[in-house]
């Protein structure tokens, strides 16, 4: 992964998702919108959102996400949510890296 900044420590609850694409030279680690994200060809998979996982993912899976309530649709603050992406709760980290990786097949498959 190229890094273009060190996490700082409000991001420590993204480090185990970052350290899992370490070895990925596609990945790049950015910010955006004031929060630490992960691109693969230049575009957003995954993010930390105050305190949470946000992931693009088909719009399926994230409907299960939020059916299973591990989950919720992502809201970038203007109060439309977004259908192909998950804001997941820092009490799930357990699934974040899982997430994270799914995440950045389905945006690599998209060129």
């Amino acid at each position: 992964m190229q890094a273009r900044g060190r996490p700082t420590n409000s991001d420590d609850l993204f480090k185990p998702v970052i350290e899992a694409f370490r070895g990925d030279r596609n990945v790049s680690q950015a910010r955006m919108f004031g929060a630490v994200g992960l691109k693969v060809a230049g575009k957003v998979f995954a993010m930390l959102v105050k305190g949470q996982l946000v992931v693009k993912l088909p719009n399926q899976h994230v409907e299960s996400i939020v059916a299973s309530k591990k989950g919720a649709y992502f809201d970038p603050g203007h109060g439309k949510l977004m259908k192909e992406w998950a804001a997941v709760r820092a009490d799930r980290k357990s699934q974040w890296v899982k997430l994270a990786m799914e995440a950045c097949d389905y945006v690599s498959r998209r060129r």
